[in-house]
């Protein structure tokens, strides 16, 4: 097994090429995230299949950005290339990507899919082609630090206004103290995380969903305006300026290292904060997101899939890897050892799994019913719709104008793609 980032194979030409510059006769090659561990895990996935069946795989990590990868796999695609067999691609991607993909309910059989949640099968099917093996789910979370909250009397938040007054109130005694630290990161670089968070803020607000389950357009509304306004004032006061350039990771970073009261993260946050050589091992909460006042708790929809290229020399082969990267065995030992949330709903019912991350099952309702991005609804229009809103969002959190002048700039812009969906 040999491994190299995505845009070195693209600038190759191949992604069968080794360092210095050996080629290796691989079988197969995947493509996979390096957001945490999830590089790591790909990589003993992809060797204990290589043990059992003796074929040999190639590793490209992509970009953490989901913009990015979702571009470079395009390019890649569209030129109908081999260079890729098996892509792990974002819960949003398959009606973008499904020409490109293999029927994995053909090449593996009608029960490939058994026993993953009905959503996310259902997600994965296009036009009656299981185009995408469930792999991991998600759902956005609040970390807290519990030893904070409890100095200084505090329950974790149910409100987004609560986190604001609790957050403001221990970053001022903390930083008095001498002790550099923020009271709340999350994702605000202008990309699909921050369509994520901004999804979160705005639909707790019953502010919709951008755009509904019909195709209607429900972003510009008070709800809507009142959330963004409160996330704006955020910046500045206790969330860094920097927060409009970080991604999970930065975000991440800076909670692990003991500088931040709260964030917004995915589950797989949990095992790195908890780790060895994290500053707050065993300081720390997960709840579900706050909400807005009369509002309800959202949380995103997130997760990957495996999905074969179409353009495969090797589809059949290719899809039994899917196969066994997306198993039982291989879920539950990525539950455990990385907190990736199983797309398999009987793992939440694991004794190994819950004893490694208890909040999967505190929290089993959230994950089993967070809210979908719109890009069912907005089919191949989705990346753009994505795209504004993320633009917009951002331009509200920098100060460069508030919700309320915004999101009828933002709702013009999206009826002119409107058309394109509808």
């Amino acid at each position: 097994m040999s491994k190299q980032s995505l845009i070195t194979a693209i600038a190759l030409g191949t992604a069968a090429l080794a360092g210095g510059g050996q080629a290796l006769a691989a079988d197969l090659t995947i493509s996979c995230g390096a957001v945490g561990v999830e590089l790591e895990l790909c990589e003993q996935g992809v060797t204990q299949w290589e043990e059992q069946t003796g074929h040999s795989v190639d590793i490209v990590s992509t970009p953490n950005s989901s913009t990015e990868r979702l571009s470079l796999y395009q390019q890649i695609l569209s030129a109908n290339s081999s260079d890729i067999d098996v892509l792990q691609i974002d819960v949003v991607w398959p009606g973008l990507l499904a020409n490109h993909l293999l029927d994995l309910g053909e090449t593996l059989g009608e029960d490939a899919a058994t026993g993953h949640f009905p959503a996310i099968v259902e997600n994965n099917t296009v036009d009656g082609r299981l185009v995408a093996m469930p792999w991991f789910t998600d759902a956005g979370v609040l970390y807290y630090r519990k030893d904070l909250l409890e100095e200084y009397g505090f329950e974790p938040p149910e409100t987004w206004e609560e986190l604001t007054a609790i957050a403001r109130e221990i970053q001022t005694g903390e930083q008095a103290a001498g002790d550099r630290i923020w009271g709340y990161v999350f994702q605000g670089r202008a990309y699909e995380g921050l369509t994520c968070n901004a999804l979160e803020w705005v639909a707790s607000h019953g502010g919709g969903t951008i755009v509904d389950a019909e195709g209607n357009l429900t972003v510009n509304n008070a709800g809507a305006a009142t959330a963004l306004d409160l996330a704006a004032s955020w910046i500045g006061d206790i969330t860094p300026e920097g927060v409009l350039n970080y991604t999970e990771e930065e975000a991440r970073g800076l909670f692990q290292s003991g500088n931040a009261v709260f964030m917004r993260n995915w589950p797989y946050a949990w095992s790195l904060a908890q780790g060895e050589e994290s500053e707050v091992r065993g300081r720390v909460g997960v709840v579900k997101l706050p909400h807005g006042e009369g509002g309800n708790s959202a949380a995103t929809l997130g997760g990957w899939n495996l999905a074969v290229s179409r353009y495969s020399e090797n589809p059949e082969l290719a899809a039994d890897l899917v196969a066994f990267l997306t198993g039982e065995a291989e879920q539950q030992r990525r539950a455990i050892e990385g907190s990736y949330n199983p797309t398999l709903e009987r793992l939440y019912a694991d004794e190994e799994v819950l004893a490694a991350v208890p909040f999967f099952g505190t929290l089993y309702d959230t994950f089993a019913n967070a809210v979908a991005r719109p890009s069912a609804a907005t089919g191949e229009s989705y990346g753009r719709v994505s795209n504004a809103f993320f633009d917009t969002t951002h331009s509200v959190l920098s100060g460069e104008m508030s919700a309320t002048d915004a999101l009828p700039q933002l709702e013009g812009q999206l009826r002119r793609l409107e058309r394109r969906w509808k």
